[in-house]
């Protein structure tokens, strides 16, 4: 697929103030797209549509440059201590994504160019813990990949990581887009992971992403190019003939991978899970979807902050687990493998 490119431009007037807001101002100026102003990128009014469904479709390839001013990071457990915040939002259309209702009414794509004050926070919280290592999620509200190849954010948060002593960054993503990060001196101290998944899942469930192929080549790059390399599994999902789909899965990933150092390799499992709010979102935005999503037919089980989510009755959930980990070793023994519910 071809790199995103967003229709409308909005720009907070102080992020001109940055060197990366002028140098994203006349990049896009000069891509001839329209570009708008807005005093806050929480406050982008004006996204065309003549109805809630189309202005969600126009705010998915909206771009919003601004700066980020709540520099507490948020947790991002377990995966990593903190989340770096680079980005917000995203523009593959994954019907079951989270952040359905985490961006709830705000799900155009903003980009944070402050990017020395993000950095000075990190090293607060580095100085913090030292002499423990310690761990930062990059932009886990979006797909910082998929994005990259117009803002460089991530190149430079990667090579900003590649030289200290105590953090370490990861981040996933569902792109392919990675030719501009294979030179840049992460060090060893970025792990890059890819999401993949059943055909099923992605055929119907991830439109607007790169296909299995595409990321499969760019996991070789990356890994080619040195970095420590992870893939998510997620959401496992009991499609029709599930164990075939992800045994083939893993088949292809091993065969695409040959001839890869795979040392310290990882695998996240995460099965699938929704709420009601996210189910009714949801329903709206993608009304011909195929996701499953009858309450009866899973367990409903205890979130944070007082939302649960319903996961699958523990029966299939211990033959979903208990499958897909023998899958991975016996394609990948020495892997690390991590399984969520």
């Amino acid at each position: 697929m071809e790199p995103f490119v967003p229709q409308l431009v909005y720009i907070e007037p102080k992020a001109l103030d940055y060197p990366l807001g002028m140098e994203l101002k006349d990049k896009f100026e000069k891509m001839g797209l329209e570009i708008r102003e807005t005093t806050s990128h929480n406050q982008v009014r004006g996204i065309p549509g003549s109805n809630e469904l189309q202005q969600y479709r126009n705010a998915k390839s909206t771009l919003v440059v601004g700066i980020r001013r709540t520099l507490k990071f948020d947790t991002s457990k377990p995966s990593a201590e903190y989340a770096i915040p680079l980005a917000t939002g995203c523009m593959g259309h994954c019907h079951y994504c989270y952040l359905q209702t985490t961006l709830g009414s705000k799900p155009y794509i903003r980009t944070y160019v402050n990017l020395e004050d993000i950095f000075d926070q990190a090293q607060k919280y580095m100085d913090e813990r030292k002499p423990e290592i310690t761990r930062f999620e990059a932009a886990c509200t979006s797909d910082i990949v998929g994005l990259d190849h117009l803002t460089h954010s991530l190149k430079k948060t990667i090579e900003y990581f590649g030289q200290t002593d105590y953090g370490r960054l990861r981040f996933v993503t569902k792109y392919h887009h990675v030719d501009h990060l294979l030179d840049a001196k992460h060090n060893g101290k970025t792990r890059f992971r890819f999401s993949v998944n059943s055909r099923y899942v992605i055929k119907h469930f991830e439109p607007g992403t790169s296909t299995f192929d595409e990321r499969l080549e760019a996991a070789r790059k990356v890994a080619n190019a040195g970095y420590p390399l992870g893939f998510i599994v997620a959401p496992i999902y009991l499609h029709e003939d599930w164990k075939e789909g992800y045994l083939e899965l893993f088949q292809r990933l091993s065969d695409s991978l040959k001839g890869i150092n795979l040392e310290g390799l990882t695998f996240e499992l995460i099965q699938h899970r929704f709420t009601k709010p996210a189910k009714n979102v949801i329903a709206k935005r993608y009304p011909k979807t195929k996701l499953e999503m009858d309450e009866e037919k899973r367990k409903y089980k205890w979130g944070r902050y007082g939302i649960g989510k319903y996961v699958y009755q523990d029966e299939e959930a211990k033959d979903m687990e208990a499958t897909i980990r023998e899958y991975v070793h016996s394609f990948f023994p020495e892997a690390e493998v991590a399984y969520f519910t």
